[in-house]
């Protein structure tokens, strides 16, 4: 018998200066059962619990949303990135890569899990102090406590750190007295505790951990394009006065707290993405097929074959792409202590261009899908009474949040 094979981890970038050996690619056909288990999981409760609900989402039944963030706590879809000793499971990033791709089955509900479970949880986990991960992450990890992200303002988005939101310390030193404005924030209408980011003395851009309550208001949720499901309002905070046991991270660092935790939210957004792809493209075919014009199905004819070879090809790249990257951070977080979540934070920040690459070209892929699934449809692709309409509205975001195309393409070019 020959030698067993070696798998090594593959380094950032490593795809533009060394030609890597098969055996260290990870290919999703080495996803084990074990995973796959996880995948089922999730499909299962979309499909079963939410998919059904999809209507009382849209009409904004937060009771419900809560309802369904609790049982996806039960049955752990929501600990995959939380370690063992706070309540969660610590999984590898594989597994969590493949929860994700079934939330897509919903992109309203997708959003209000990956706003709680990615940038409202794992600033905690990285930065939090073992004090602070083991009052809030068990909680938020079972569905009892809802978290949101708090960076945008009405006046910085892209510029995070022209953030104008105060923090200034109070005479008896025991709090931080918290007061500006946050915008477009998931979850802003129904969240127990937010992930807010304010400058100390007007200077030192800082992230502390706030919980809902006196001083902190939620505006109305806005009326959105697309992920109707979801709720996204401004967050205001009036003398909202908070522990200094709360700060998060370091004094004057967090910017490190901030872009590093979105970093991570665009490798799972990549998932997210080409689920909901593959979703548009079931759809437009299974309706080209059905669709009969000049006496035969329209998937007949050249060009709907053509539209449908453009969609599955975008599908099977972004597939490629996104589970070659998640395998590749799991490789490489096998050499560090797992149990350490700052070595394991800065392990996926060296990934941090192909996590760029990965949001951009899921997101235009999943748009150039979306759009030609409408096209596929023709006139019933603009009702809707089909599916194809709400599609194309829950992708336009995608390009968007996580960072703007246009700020992860400078991204990708400062890093190389």
């Amino acid at each position: 018998m020959g030698q067993a094979t070696v798998k090594t981890a593959a380094k950032s970038c490593s795809f533009l200066f060394t030609n890597e050996s098969p055996d260290d690619i990870f290919v999703k056909e080495e996803v084990s059962d074990e995973q796959k288990l996880f995948a089922r999981t999730a499909e299962q409760f979309m499909r079963e619990e939410v998919v059904p609900r999809a209507e009382q989402l849209y009409e904004k039944d937060w009771d419900l949303t809560r309802k369904l963030l609790r049982q996806a706590g039960d049955l752990d879809l929501l600990r995959a990135d939380v370690p063992e000793q706070y309540g969660g499971l610590g999984l590898d990033k594989v597994s969590s890569a493949l929860i994700s791709e079934q939330m897509a089955l919903n992109a309203s509900f997708a959003a209000t899990v990956s706003a709680h479970t990615g940038i409202g949880t794992l600033p905690i986990v990285f930065f939090g102090t073992p004090e602070q991960r083991a009052r809030y992450l068990p909680r938020i990890a079972s569905g009892e406590m809802v978290s949101a992200f708090c960076l945008t303002e009405p006046g910085s988005g892209s510029d995070a750190l022209a953030a104008k939101t105060k923090a200034t310390l109070s005479k008896d030193g025991k709090h931080y007295i918290l007061s500006g404005q946050k915008m477009w924030i998931t979850n802003g209408g129904i969240a127990d505790v937010f992930i807010v980011f304010a400058k100390v003395d007007g200077e030192k851009f800082t992230g502390f951990i706030v919980e809902r309550g006196p001083g902190v208001t939620s505006g109305h949720n806005e009326k959105k394009l697309g992920l109707d499901g979801s709720s996204t309002t401004a967050v205001t905070f009036d003398d909202c006065r908070v522990p200094v046991e709360n700060v998060l991270g370091q004094i004057g660092k967090g910017h490190v707290v901030a872009f590093n935790s979105l970093n991570f939210g665009r490798l799972k957004l990549g998932n997210r993405n080409i689920g909901l792809a593959r979703i548009a493209l079931n759809q437009a075919l299974a309706y080209a097929n059905e669709r009969h014009q000049f006496g035969r199905p329209i998937s007949s004819f050249g060009l709907i074959k053509r539209k449908l070879a453009e969609m599955a090809v975008r599908c099977y790249v972004g597939d490629a792409i996104t589970f070659r990257t998640v395998g590749m951070v799991d490789r490489a977080l096998e050499a560090v202590d797992q149990n350490d979540p700052m070595q394991v934070m800065k392990v996926i920040e060296q990934f941090a261009v192909e996590c760029s690459i990965i949001k951009v070209w899921t997101s235009e892929a999943l748009g150039y899908v979306a759009d030609e699934a409408l096209q596929t449809y023709g006139g019933y692709g603009y009702s809707k009474d089909y599916p194809a309409e709400r599609i194309v509205r829950d992708a336009r975001i995608t390009r968007i949040y996580e960072g703007t195309n246009e700020i992860n393409r400078m991204l990708i070019a400062t890093r190389l």
